[in-house]
């Protein structure tokens, strides 16, 4: 994977001198995905830390966690037999809860795929198939694209945190539209997850 991300630098470095300076100023990209976690996991983890700092999440995940002693994460059958006033008091909202339980629910019934369905289905395929589940979106599923199945031309595009790292790296008035985002990003393939990772860590004090 090292020499993935080495190459990848040199190719986003390339594209011009805002690229260069700001891949020079941050080093070498440290991705760190989480291929040990399924899908369902994934999935569940990444609602309860939505819209939320990560000390928040890590609280209510922590408690969530713990009304499972004696395992690393719940099973799908697990959370689907946990009383509702259990979970809720976990500190989920109302609606970040029905999507967990339905997440449990459809990997019981197979639309949530385990890991190795999920690796023999194409990123579009997968984000089709996931965002059906009510309160699971295109991010949520993009961030299982990069974290848990690894893979390394994903530009999420909708995410404000991309799309706020390019306009401060090229010192752009306002933030370029997912589309503009989309069709800047088209030149970045095949390395648009490590794309992202940069424009993740563009400092707020360029412009």
């Amino acid at each position: 994977m090292s020499a993935f991300f080495r190459q990848a630098e040199q190719f986003l470095a390339a594209l011009d001198c805002q690229w260069a300076a700001h891949i020079q100023a941050i080093g070498p990209c440290l991705h760190q995905p989480r291929p040990e976690r399924d899908p369902y996991q994934a999935l569940v983890r990444a609602i309860a830390y939505q819209q939320l700092h990560v000390k928040a999440g890590d609280a209510i995940l922590g408690r969530f966690l713990a009304l499972y002693p004696g395992v690393d994460f719940p099973s799908p059958e697990q959370v689907v037999a946990t009383p509702t006033e259990q979970l809720r008091a976990c500190g989920f909202s109302a609606s970040k809860l029905t999507t967990i339980q339905g997440i449990a629910k459809a990997r019981q019934e197979g639309v949530v795929p385990d890991h190795q369905e999920a690796l023999s289905l194409d990123d579009e395929q997968l984000i089709e198939r996931l965002v059906s589940l009510r309160g699971v979106g295109r991010w949520t599923v993009e961030m299982l694209l990069i974290y848990t199945l690894e893979r390394m031309d994903i530009l999420p595009a909708d995410d404000f945190g991309v799309r706020e790292g390019y306009r401060r790296l090229q010192e752009l008035d306002t933030q370029p539209t997912r589309r503009q985002m989309i069709e800047l990003g088209n030149a970045w393939q095949p390395y648009r997850t490590i794309a992202a990772w940069y424009l993740w860590r563009v400092p707020s004090s360029r412009v």
